[in-house]
């Protein structure tokens, strides 16, 4: 099965439709870690890319410091109140251990930019996704989404 089709629901609990033929970035994210700024980054992504094929996947994910303690619904109100999200929302999941996502599971054997693969080492680490499902680049938390590497890599994928 291709990595895109992966089935994962979206934030309320519906089947979310596959990006299918589009560029994604995946990434976990979280409401209360020193990292949720973030999102403005990547709401920037989305308004700049949207338009070529793009789309941003957030994943909120509760498994580092317990920084997403909240309800799909509290998750979706954060957002888009806080951070005017718009790009889609996954259902929360673990990104790491036994109970990993089997999107997860594919993604995490991708190595970062140093050569290092396997578990997600916290909240907003980020995974480029070309439209044939092929994992592009793996961006580690503290890479900002509109640094120079992560915008690159975007403009490489939609050519």
């Amino acid at each position: 099965m291709p990595l895109l089709d992966t089935p994962i629901a979206a934030l309320d609990g519906t089947p979310l439709d596959p990006p299918t033929g589009k560029t994604v970035l995946i990434v976990n994210v979280a409401s209360r870690c020193g990292l949720t700024p973030q999102y403005t980054g990547l709401e920037q992504l989305q308004e700049r890319y949207a338009d070529r094929g793009f789309t941003v996947l957030g994943v909120p994910c509760n498994q580092f410091g317990g920084q997403e303690p909240d309800t799909p619904a509290e998750i979706a109100t954060f957002c888009s109140t806080t951070y005017g999200v718009s790009f889609p929302m996954t259902e929360k999941i673990d990104v790491n251990g036994a109970g990993r996502h089997p999107l997860y599971a594919e993604l995490t054997t991708t190595p970062d930019a140093d050569g290092t693969a396997g578990d997600v080492q916290w909240n907003f680490e980020k995974f480029l996704v070309g439209p044939d499902g092929t994992v592009l680049a793996r961006f580690r938390p503290r890479t900002e989404p509109m640094s120079r590497e992560v915008t690159a890599a975007i403009e490489a994928a939609l050519g």
